[in-house]
């Protein structure tokens, strides 16, 4: 199955993949992603390796942290279950659907973000941004129109403030290479499919040893 027919088999009538959907849809372009389980019930869970992320996946909320229902630095099959169980409540309190959990490999590293838009007037737009404080306080980001080449996608990583960082601070490697590849696949992934009205894969971790996608969200037109 062609990337195209596998994303308009997922969308097909929704208005907003959840983490789930749109981790997959990035993944069938080329993007890595963590390696993840999902599970409706923790209890149908099979072995893990530890250090592991657990995330409610529920369509009723966006930003999971802010809800406490993401928990990172799990070792044991003790702290997941108890882990399991405070998400539930915050869940619960929230009185969100719940459609399951997410269990990932723990990925460390640099935080980025890679977006896109659909603008009025330019069509499907794409960006990219250091995560965290880079991106909500500093707006330190920089966007090109899709379609991007690769000299394009070269220019977007280093006209950031924040590049300063990612070349090479205080010795600290990073496989820029990986994320211009990421940012030529999520380039092309927004100019086929324009039903994509919003993009953000935040974050996607990067480290000297490669980038992977933890998170992502896909809002339909």
């Amino acid at each position: 199955m062609g990337a195209r027919s596998f994303f308009l088999k997922i969308a097909k009538g929704k208005k907003v993949l959840d983490l789930c959907d749109s981790l997959a849809v990035l993944k069938y372009y080329g993007i890595p992603v963590a390696k993840s389980v999902f599970v409706k019930r923790i209890e149908q869970l099979g072995k893990i390796r530890y250090p592991a992320v657990l995330k409610l996946v529920s369509p009723d909320i966006i930003h999971k942290s802010d809800f406490g229902c993401v928990i990172v630095g799990i070792n044991s099959e003790k702290e997941l279950q108890a882990s399991y169980k405070k998400i539930l409540s915050k869940a619960r309190k929230a009185k969100a659907r719940v459609k399951g959990f997410l269990v990932q490999e723990m990925v460390e590293g640099m935080e980025i973000i890679v977006g896109g838009k659909k603008d009025e007037q330019f069509g499907q737009t794409i960006l990219f941004g250091l995560g965290g404080i880079f991106t909500e306080i500093y707006q330190d980001v920089s966007i090109r129109v899709v379609p991007i080449t690769r000299k394009d996608a070269q220019q977007m990583i280093r006209e950031i403030e924040g590049y300063k960082i990612l070349s090479g601070y205080r010795g600290q490697k990073y496989k820029l290479n990986t994320v211009v590849n990421i940012l030529l696949r999520v380039s092309k992934m927004l100019q086929n499919n324009p039903e994509i009205q919003q993009l953000d894969i935040n974050p996607i971790i990067l480290s000297a040893k490669g980038a992977k996608a933890v998170d992502a969200r896909i809002v339909l037109s």
